[in-house]
């Protein structure tokens, strides 16, 4: 089942179970998924709509962030349950170690040495953890093990 299949079927799980919160995130995630579409003028696969859900999750934690600023703890809560049923769609996502694994294998393979070489390590480790791991995460790795 692709992941816009499971996407509407969940949605249409959450209409017959009275679900409403979990009913209005799906159908803003299928919303800008449309809006691609149309915009494209194709059917997105399941790594393009993977990227519109990535997309999603980070303007939700961006977000977070400045409601949590602004001690607007009611907003925060809701973009968190937000972020929590998204995340139900990502692929497994990868242990901090896992990371920093696939960060030193990479590192090696491009023949890093220095901060300089920062932009060629992320190009090449990026698509290796592409909807597996916040990007965030994997720039604090790189930042670690490159001295």
């Amino acid at each position: 089942m692709s992941l816009s299949e499971r996407l509407n079927e969940d949605m249409k799980l959450a209409m017959k179970s009275q679900a409403k919160f979990k009913l209005s995130v799906i159908r803003m995630v299928r919303a800008a998924i449309k809006n691609i579409e149309i915009d494209q003028r194709k059917s997105l696969d399941d790594q393009e709509v993977l990227d519109v859900l990535s997309r999603e999750i980070k303007q939700r934690r961006d977000s977070l962030q400045e409601f949590e600023k602004a001690g607007r703890e009611d907003l925060a809560e809701t973009v968190k349950a937000e972020i929590d049923i998204l995340i139900e769609y990502l692929p497994q996502q990868l242990t901090e170690e896992e990371v920093k694994a696939i960060v030193q294998q990479t590192i090696q393979e491009v023949g890093a040495s220095s901060k300089a070489d920062m932009g060629k390590v992320m190009g090449a480790l990026m698509p290796k953890v592409k909807g597996r791991a916040d990007g965030k995460i994997v720039n604090q790795a790189v930042q670690q093990l490159l001295v």
